[in-house]
């Protein structure tokens, strides 16, 4: 495994263990160059895993879009880049489970939406009105109505 510090392509294995899902090994590893440590995880690779956007394209399922989605919506928000990191695996497990090769990405979208609805209220406004594409005052009033009628 290359060294993310040095770059030098050899480094050793000082511990392994699984993940807390199982789903995953993490590897702690240690540079034979720079002796920097860095982690690493092993994962079973499946058939990947293809979005279907609203035209009709078609792209590779990508973590990274839906956890920097998360990121902006839980910016100065209480919760933990593990919980969000947690939410991107839920929502990848979920769609390999229940879609073969393509997923339509407002299954993704609606994943996220009713996570966040349980995690941080303020996040799940944040990321609804850009999912949902608010385009007046009244649809961003109807959600918060919404949240209210659930907490009470």
């Amino acid at each position: 495994m290359k060294c993310p510090f040095c770059g030098y392509p050899d480094s050793k294995v000082i511990d392994s263990r699984p993940t807390e899902d199982n789903d995953r090994i993490r590897r702690r590893r240690s540079c034979l160059s720079c002796g920097m440590r860095f982690n690493t995880y092993e994962v079973v690779e499946h058939m990947p895993l293809m979005v279907v956007k609203k035209d009709q394209s078609r792209q590779e399922f990508d973590r990274n879009k839906p956890l920097k989605g998360l990121i902006r919506a839980c910016e100065k928000r209480p919760v933990t880049s593990k919980t969000m990191e947690r939410l991107v695996d839920q929502i990848e497990k979920i769609c390999q489970q229940q879609y073969d090769k393509e997923v339509p990405s407002h299954v993704i979208g609606d994943i996220i939406l009713q996570q966040l609805r349980d995690i941080d209220p303020v996040a799940y406004v944040r990321y609804a009105s850009v999912y949902r594409d608010f385009k007046d005052l009244d649809s961003f009033l109807q959600v918060l109505e919404d949240l209210q009628d659930e907490k009470d």
